[in-house]
């Protein structure tokens, strides 16, 4: 199986976290949100994964290198490919297109999820879903009374249903879709201006392909500062604490859930619950509950909660849900 991981957005609505670091390789409880994406995925597939193919912009070399060593420790060759324009979830992933081959999931690298089914081989495809109240905001899949998808639906004005797809797509033959995806580009056919994954779908599911919705347990945004945050909060919940055993904690109170990172050091502060706090980071004299803080930054005689905190930032004193970014300074 291979992996195709679209992910060459800004991540605008996170900045400025974004500024320096792409979304997908920010930490979320002390592991990059897209590690932890594919990691999910593989869980779910129940088949070793061969290659992933991140289909990025321009993120420098260092970035690139972070993504390798993604792929690697998951025991899988990793390939960068490059969408150069902004043309839409089909043209993007097409840029990845020599992962398209045998099975392969395509997975949107802005979301984070829990599930308790395995992909079924056996169908054509298998889609990401989550019920949800209000699906008006959403791509929302249409099903027949066997359970299985006849047709795809943006932002529906109307009910059609409440299963929302959530960016994350099983397919058993990576070759059929990019001759999907490929017709797109041919025919000319966009929507806003752009060739639309769901376009595909129809097409492939009206000449008879049969797809699934997988239903998840858990949808976890990474779209902007306070859904990262609650994101943060939910994967600590979701898993165990973890204190590095080179996290030093002096005269203060570690309330779990939590993650500190290797060389973090604690003095005279309460931290938690729902806390990550980076390699490297010193905090002394604070309050944190509910707070993800990032590598190598120092955070003095303050009190924070719901904050965002880039990596070699510096907090002196004040109470304050804040989004700070990296190499920043707030005082007071």
């Amino acid at each position: 199986m291979n992996i195709i991981v679209p992910m060459a957005g800004r991540g605008s609505r996170l900045r400025p976290h974004t500024l320096t670091v792409p979304k997908p390789l920010i930490p979320v409880a002390g592991k990059p949100i897209v590690e932890r994406l594919v990691e999910d995925i593989v869980a779910r597939s129940g088949e070793p994964v061969e290659e992933i193919a991140f289909v990025i912009g321009d993120f420098g070399a260092e970035a690139e290198a972070q993504l390798l060593a993604v792929a690697e420790r998951l025991g899988a060759r990793g390939r960068i490919c490059y969408q150069r324009e902004p043309l839409g979830t089909a043209h993007a992933i097409l840029c990845g297109r020599e992962c398209l081959k045998g099975p392969v999931v395509v997975a949107f690298a802005d979301t984070l999820f829990r599930a308790d089914f395995t992909i079924d081989p056996s169908v054509d495809g298998v889609l990401f879903v989550q019920r949800i109240e209000d699906p008006s905001a959403f791509g929302v899949v249409v099903t027949d009374e066997a359970g299985a998808i006849v047709d795809y639906v943006e932002k529906p004005k109307e009910w059609v249903g409440d299963l929302a797809m959530i960016g994350i797509y099983a397919f058993k033959d990576g070759e059929r879709l990019e001759r999907e995806l490929q017709r797109l580009i041919d025919e000319d056919v966009r929507h806003g201006g752009e060739y639309q994954l769901p376009d595909a779908l129809r097409n492939m599911t009206n000449a008879g392909l049969r797809f699934l919705p997988g239903e998840v347990s858990e949808w976890m945004d990474c779209g902007n500062k306070a859904v990262t945050v609650e994101t943060n909060r939910r994967i600590l919940d979701l898993t165990s604490s973890h204190v590095d055993p080179t996290a030093v904690t002096t005269d203060s109170v570690i309330l779990p859930p939590v993650y500190i990172g290797p060389g973090a050091r604690i003095e005279r502060s309460v931290i938690g619950p729902h806390v990550s706090i980076g390699a490297g980071t010193v905090v002394a004299d604070c309050r944190i509950d509910n707070a993800l803080i990032q590598d190598h930054s120092t955070l003095e005689n303050a009190r924070l909660s719901g904050a965002m905190i880039g990596s070699h930032a510096h907090v002196d004193g004040g109470v304050r849900d804040v989004s700070l970014g990296d190499y920043s300074t707030m005082q007071g």
